[in-house]
């Protein structure tokens, strides 16, 4: 699996390939997800991933909110 290594490629990659708009709504969406380790979703990501990648996509989630 390919993990994105800095916030420009995973950003550039959610609007360009993924064609999200990492608007405030998604974004803050996606971070409550991501930071409920209950959910079957995260529990999946972390299994895939890792917590550490789990913890710097939120960070990456929190970024964007702040470009807003």
């Amino acid at each position: 699996m390919n993990y994105f290594t800095n916030y420009h490629e995973w950003r550039t990659t959610m609007i360009d390939q993924a064609r999200l708009t990492l608007d405030r709504d998604y974004c803050n969406a996606r971070i409550a997800v991501l930071e409920d380790e209950n959910a079957a979703e995260t529990k999946t990501f972390i299994k895939l991933y890792g917590a550490p990648y789990n913890e710097q996509v939120i960070v990456w989630f929190h970024q964007a909110v702040l470009e807003q």
